[in-house]
């Protein structure tokens, strides 16, 4: 008997996905190779979210460390994330801006730890900030007419709504016989085939009269 049905089958369904859009970007020539490890941190995550909440949840002593490893599982995608963005938007070189856009969340993080307040919250709070950065430099590509920043735009969007419905009222969720986090789990789903869709989409050849894809070189 799982201990909490709904959220560890939502998050086998979400891992499930994932897993596959990885494989499926690993036969595909055009996007950069942090896309595909994003995609296997997230699937990998979700996979033993599932495990999670399905079986160590009964246990009081494994349950906090198991809980902070996917989270640590969470930091790395997130990394990948930047780590992509970085190259689609500024190019591949960009080695120190990828440092230091990814050390406000490591800072903020440790400001928290050092004034008592660490924890698997404070952590994943801290790497909001990282999403607005990937962001920002997506909103700033689409005001250079980046050809992919308005898709990554859209299924960015559509993974913080997804995060929203974690803020849903139980008893609204009830209806449809779910718990928020199952909620999130599932709309999560979207926001990475819309991802995928936007890494995937057919790039545009560089004309001669003008910049390459990458907006700094």
């Amino acid at each position: 008997m799982l201990a909490e049905p709904a959220p560890s089958l939502s998050d086998l369904a979400l891992g499930l996905v994932v897993v596959v859009l990885a494989l499926r970007l690993g036969r595909a020539p055009a996007p950069h190779r942090h896309w595909r490890t994003a995609f296997w941190w997230v699937g990998i995550a979700a996979l033993a979210g599932s495990v999670h909440h399905g079986l160590i949840t009964y246990s009081e002593r494994w349950s906090g460390p198991s809980w902070a490893v996917i989270s640590g599982m969470v930091v790395v995608a997130v990394s990948y994330l930047l780590a992509a963005t970085v190259a689609e938007v500024l190019g591949p070189h960009h080695g120190r801006t990828f440092w230091l856009l990814r050390s406000i969340g490591i800072v903020a993080y440790a400001v928290l730890a050092v004034t008592g307040h660490a924890g698997v919250g404070a952590l994943l709070a801290c790497e909001s900030l990282t999403m607005v950065c990937i962001l920002a430099l997506w909103g700033w590509a689409a005001w250079h007419r980046h050809p992919m920043a308005g898709p990554v735009i859209v299924a960015l969007v559509a993974s913080a709504a997804a995060a929203a419905t974690k803020a849903i009222d139980p008893s609204v969720t009830r209806r449809v016989a779910l718990d928020p986090t199952s909620v999130y789990h599932l709309a999560q789903i979207v926001g990475m085939v819309l991802l995928y869709l936007a890494v995937t989409k057919p790039r545009r050849p560089d004309r001669p009269d003008r910049e390459p894809r990458a907006l700094l070189r």
